[in-house]
């Protein structure tokens, strides 16, 4: 009898001791949960203005663990507008670093206090804001176009961004206000940031050829790089476009070289013209840098709106198109006269980045000519 009423106290006993460490610790599995959650990845795309960066943002913004923002710097830009690049470098570097901390009242010295989350700029091509928690119209891994996006979600808070935020486990922006990668240096190598860098380039060539269908919307920018002197006259246009390959020659430099060493496998560099000639290598080359999962569904979605009849639309319209025959229209397009003179300005970063000069409009207009060469370079 005293052997049985033994044996039930230390049942209790046991099961008393495996509550207390049940409610006081939490089991690996959250553990785990919870370390995730406090350690997201933080990818940052390093690119300039017309250089394919609003489609390849894309194929991260549609990732359903990625919360993604297109250019929060343009607030900088546009409320400071009369100071240089250079000067504006140290605001644009803090407003970044605090989006990936997911910490939105950066915001607050850019916006009015009575902001919602459409004054964010292109908001609306950010998934991440156009599902929950953001918006309660569409699922996580829906596919999300801009133009649904922008009917539904438009009125939610602008505290929504931030809460968003939180919840996802990769942080993702694409800037084109950086021209120097050293001032990324206290980014790379804060503690409290995971950060990789994506660095953007494509064909100067055709980047000018699509600056010049999009002067308008890019003056102010362009004012900010070089000065409102320099871009006066016929060169202004080639002298934005001299100091825009003069970063990329800058930037590659430094990130090929992984020194110092905290750059070591942080840094990739990826050229448009290859994403349009493969574009499911390339991604899936992105993801694995980036650490990302890429599944059927996205896999078809980049088939997709690579693989469309579409010529391009608007400054960041991103729709289905034929996005190879897109990426060399300049070819058809473009005088030689002025060819000749972007290669001029931009010589040193097409011979780095592995463009081929081309000599004549024979040349030119000749499609069997592969512009690209050293294509295993990178």
């Amino acid at each position: 009898m005293m052997k049985s009423r033994r044996v039930q106290m230390l049942l209790i006993l046991a099961v008393l001791s495996f509550l207390l460490i049940r409610f006081h610790f939490p089991t690996c599995s959250n553990t785990t949960s919870l370390e995730l959650k406090s350690s997201p990845v933080h990818i940052l795309i390093l690119s300039s203005w017309r250089s394919g960066s609003s489609f390849t943002g894309q194929l991260f913004s549609q990732h359903p663990s990625v919360f993604y923002l297109m250019e929060p710097a343009w607030h900088v830009w546009v409320t400071m507008y009369q100071n240089s690049a250079k000067v504006l470098h140290m605001a644009v570097r803090d407003l970044v670093r605090s989006v990936f901390l997911c910490d939105m009242s950066v915001f607050d010295a850019y916006m009015s206090s009575q902001k919602k989350k459409s004054d964010l700029f292109q908001w609306e091509t950010s998934r991440a804001l156009c599902s929950p928690p953001a918006c309660d119209f569409f699922s996580r891994n829906d596919i999300i176009t801009a133009g649904n996006c922008r009917t539904l979600c438009s009125k939610y808070s602008f505290s929504k961004v931030e809460e968003a935020c939180k919840t996802y486990s990769h942080i993702v922006i694409k800037e084109v206000r950086f021209f120097d990668l050293k001032v990324l240096y206290p980014l790379l190598t804060d503690p409290s940031l995971n950060l990789k860098i994506i660095h953007l380039v494509r064909d100067p060539r055709a980047v000018f050829r699509s600056r010049e269908n999009t002067m308008a919307e890019l003056k102010r920018d362009s004012n900010i790089v070089v000065g409102s002197q320099k871009m006066k006259g016929e060169m202004g246009p080639y002298n934005t476009m001299q100091e825009i390959c003069k970063s990329h020659v800058e930037i590659y430099k430094v990130g090929s070289q992984a020194i110092p060493s905290f750059l070591k496998d942080r840094y990739l560099l990826v050229r448009y013209e290859d994403i349009v000639r493969d574009p499911l290598g390339k991604a899936a080359q992105m993801y694995e840098f980036a650490g990302l999962r890429f599944t059927p569904e996205l896999q078809k979605w980049v088939h997709n709106i690579t693989h469309g009849k579409g010529k391009g639309g608007q400054a960041f319209d991103i729709g289905s198109r034929d996005a190879l025959s897109t990426s060399e229209a300049w070819r058809n397009t473009f005088p030689f006269k002025k060819i000749e003179k972007v290669q001029n300005v931009c010589k040193d970063a097409m011979d780095l980045l592995g463009y081929r000069l081309v000599q004549s409009e024979e040349e030119q207009k000749d499609t069997s000519l592969d512009l690209l060469f050293g294509q295993n370079k990178f």
